[in-house]
């Protein structure tokens, strides 16, 4: 009865991904209907564009673990995790976030972002990744008086080999000075 033989390839996915990517995006009250769409539209169309894809499917365990958090007074996780493998995955991630209602808040928690999703969106990710890359888009520093400054929870996550890069919408009143502030408060990690 061992005459059983398979002729399709075994999936790449098998152990694993090769990134697991959480986009984190700013949602507070200083955000505009303007520089909202710019993060989620930008978002979207990234996963949409032929080259972006051939990098997700091309890697060793050929897909992505794909997490969408938004932002304010408090983090939520809009977008679960989700494996992208193929196009149609990255169609179908891009869809959702386009479908995803505007949530707001007041103040930008960027340190409170980060430790929610640094022990809750991370410890859920449904399979283990070579390596972990938030990205933080926003248009302002932390103004919520944190318990703990967001640099604390960068150099944390850092420590344990998460990559964050920092997205800073470079308009509106803190424009100046924000890049600095992503680099120095923010960015992070190999």
């Amino acid at each position: 009865a061992g005459g059983v033989q398979s002729y399709g390839a075994p999936t790449k996915l098998q152990g694993g991904v090769d990134t697991a990517l959480i986009v984190s995006v700013d949602v507070s009250s200083s955000l505009d209907e303007r520089r909202y769409q710019i993060q989620m539209e930008g978002i979207a169309a990234a996963l949409e564009d032929p080259g972006v894809v051939d990098a997700i499917v091309s890697g060793p365990k050929g897909g992505i673990l794909f997490a969408l958090v938004t932002w304010a007074d408090r983090p939520a996780l809009s977008l679960p995790w989700m494996r992208i493998a193929s196009r149609a995955d990255a169609v179908s991630a891009a869809l959702k976030i386009r479908a995803l209602p505007r949530q707001s808040g007041d103040f930008t928690c960027l340190a409170k972002m980060l430790r929610y999703v640094s022990d809750k969106v991370v410890p859920q990710m449904p399979l283990p990744a070579q390596k972990v890359v938030v990205d933080v888009s926003g248009d302002g520093s932390d103004n919520c008086n944190p318990v703990e400054p967001p640099v604390a929870v960068r150099d944390e996550m850092a420590g344990r080999g998460t990559t964050i890069n920092g997205l800073p919408i470079l308009e509106g009143r803190e424009a100046a000075t924000l890049e600095g502030w992503y680099r120095d408060n923010v960015m992070g990690g190999p």
